[in-house]
């Protein structure tokens, strides 16, 4: 199975240009135009992994051309909109630093610190905490911490003095806001004012575990931790690191290794094993153990996971097509507008599952290129 994998990912690229990724659903779905988004960018971000495993240009020079269509000569961002000040929209910058590595060309450099700038921008809340949108006022969302601090932590240890305190606070801030100590879970949204429909009156806090969300910051914790060298903050993550695997590896379902979609409510009519957050998760696993900061055992759970979504919805066509299934479209909280997104378990079993989608495809793609880490070096 595991040889078919890549042949899936050739063909995603022969059938995708960059205004029109095969991958992208929402866009198709929806008929949006091409502009810059985090979808293209965790996608991005996979090839680009792909390439450094398999020694396969095709794979970044696809990247390349992809992200040289978004990027102009001066260092402009084709569809991005600097005053939405939406975190999801720093998240493809992070490929950028690999690009303008690789070919040192200036416009990459400059569309860099034209995201920074954003972030310099960036609206806070009362905790120091990055507003996930202008849109959501006050909020934190924990996709937000791999839409955005990945990238932070990049720019400061590539372009400036190493510094990311920044991001350390804003990670304490998840963990000490958000972070269920009886179900060791994190939830889905926090609103620091207390007031948008959704929020706990109390606590700020959106009422379930979304497995997605979890994943987001499981990856973005691994990924940053990939990019420190031995220090305090190093150690620091990756004890918050260790909490969140051991919380969410209690509600892996023990026949495939996967997570449900509302995380703690398994077996709940409705509820289903989801592709996109499993695959974060089992990436997670396998990349912290690799780098060491978590037990090695978490190799095989983060393979079993892999393997089990392979078995249940990896699925191969008559035809030769090959598709991936179980993979929630999209999830999230409000606007105040918009109640149906409210972070009831209704809610979230209720939005579109779909096939082929970049949030399930991309950190797919990620575990396998795990997976060939572990045959390469011999620990499988």
């Amino acid at each position: 199975m595991y040889e078919k994998i890549e042949s899936y990912i050739e063909r995603l690229l022969e059938g995708s240009t960059p205004d029109k990724p095969l991958w992208n659903i929402e866009s198709i779905q929806l008929g949006k135009p091409a502009k810059w988004n985090y979808i293209d960018g965790c996608m991005i971000t996979a090839l680009l992994s792909v390439a450094e495993i398999t020694g396969e240009k095709k794979y970044s020079d696809f990247a390349e051309r992809f992200i040289d269509y978004y990027i102009g000569d001066d260092g402009s961002i084709r569809g991005y909109d600097m005053d939405k000040y939406n975190l999801d929209d720093i998240n493809e910058g992070r490929v950028l630093f690999d690009l303008y590595r690789t070919t040192g060309r200036e416009k990459y450099k400059n569309a860099i610190l034209i995201l920074r700038e954003q972030l310099e921008r960036q609206p806070r809340t009362i905790t120091g905490s990055f507003w996930h949108k202008k849109i959501y006022p006050h909020q934190v969302w924990l996709d937000g911490i791999y839409m955005a601090q990945v990238f932070y932590v990049r720019f400061q240890k590539e372009f400036i003095d190493g510094d990311i305190s920044d991001t350390m606070r804003q990670i304490r801030n998840v963990r000490k806001y958000m972070f269920d100590e009886n179900k060791k879970l994190l939830y889905h949204g926090l609103d620091c004012t207390k007031s948008i429909f959704w929020a706990d009156s109390e606590t700020g806090l959106s009422s379930n575990f979304w497995l997605r969300a979890i994943g987001w910051f499981t990856v973005a914790l691994a990924d940053i931790i990939g990019y420190l060298d031995d220090c305090a903050e190093r150690d620091e993550i990756s004890g918050i690191f260790r909490e969140v695997i051991e919380g969410i590896e209690q509600y892996a379902d023990p026949e495939t290794g996967m997570y449900w979609q509302v995380v703690d409510q398994g077996g709940r009519e409705g509820n289903y094993l989801e592709t996109s957050g499993s695959s974060m998760i089992a990436y997670a696993m396998m990349k912290g153990a690799r780098l060491g900061v978590l037990d090695s055992r978490y190799s095989g759970l983060g393979r079993k996971t892999f393997d089990g979504i392979c078995g249940k919805y990896l699925k191969f066509g008559e035809d030769g097509q090959i598709s991936l299934g179980g993979i929630c479209l999209v999830a999230g909280l409000g606007p105040a507008e918009d109640r149906r997104r409210d972070g009831s378990y209704g809610y979230y079993i209720s939005e579109p599952v779909v096939e082929n989608d970049a949030k399930g495809v991309a950190p797919f793609v990620m575990c396998y290129t795990e997976v060939k880490r572990m045959v390469m070096s011999g620990r499988s």
